[in-house]
């Protein structure tokens, strides 16, 4: 029989509501995620749009194979971790220069077994995804973060993360301690930009 729908974001609240304005800090324990890696500026690379393709398509079968077995979800927003030989690109918006890695977060219970079962059963529809075989599970710990809503166009992103570098962590002691983290809770094809709302989060260690 089935069992009540859980909402990841739901159970981890403190890490997908964070507050609009002010930058509060948190400890993300280890999550595992599908994850698929690339490179350039997401508005016109195909590879992009590819991954994001795949990456729904696995997940969406990985939630149906669940539920079959007596256990549903929600699945998650799609999230990405974005790094740059240079972390002024992303204040400046160069887009070109970033590479990513996108994520949805599954639940603990979905394991090797169940991803690799569903990606064969994705990958024998007709439109299989061409970016499918990119996908993989992965556990990511990143600890002790920084995190804030912001709301807008991606676009409008730079100056919150100029604050957040060149500001808020100086003044707190504290450094880079991996990939910037965005989560997108909005779905970006039905939201008018300046209500698109999105979780900036930065992994953190003291200098």
């Amino acid at each position: 029989m089935a069992t009540d729908k859980v909402d990841l974001k739901t159970l981890h609240r403190d890490l997908y509501a964070p507050p609009r304005g002010r930058f509060v800090e948190v400890d993300v324990p280890p999550l595992t995620y599908l994850a698929i890696d690339g490179a350039g500026d997401p508005n016109t690379a195909p590879a992009y749009a590819e991954s994001v393709t795949a990456l729904f398509s696995l997940s969406y079968a990985v939630k149906f194979a669940s539920k079959r077995a007596g256990r549903d979800y929600v699945v998650g927003p799609l999230e990405g971790l974005w790094t740059a030989d240079d972390p002024g690109t992303f204040f400046r918006r160069e887009k070109d220069a970033w590479r990513w890695t996108l994520l949805i977060l599954q639940p603990d219970w979905v394991d090797e077994d169940l991803v690799a079962a569903a990606t064969e059963t994705v990958r024998a529809k007709k439109d299989a995804p061409a970016a499918l075989d990119g996908v993989r599970r992965a556990t990511i710990t990143e600890g002790r973060s920084v995190q804030t809503l912001h709301v807008g166009p991606y676009d409008d992103e730079g100056p919150v993360l100029a604050e957040l570098h060149d500001v808020y962590l100086p003044e707190h002691g504290l450094t880079f301690a991996g990939a910037h983290h965005e989560i997108y809770l909005s779905d970006v094809r039905r939201t008018d930009p300046v209500k698109l709302r999105t979780v900036l989060r930065q992994p953190v260690r003291p200098l």
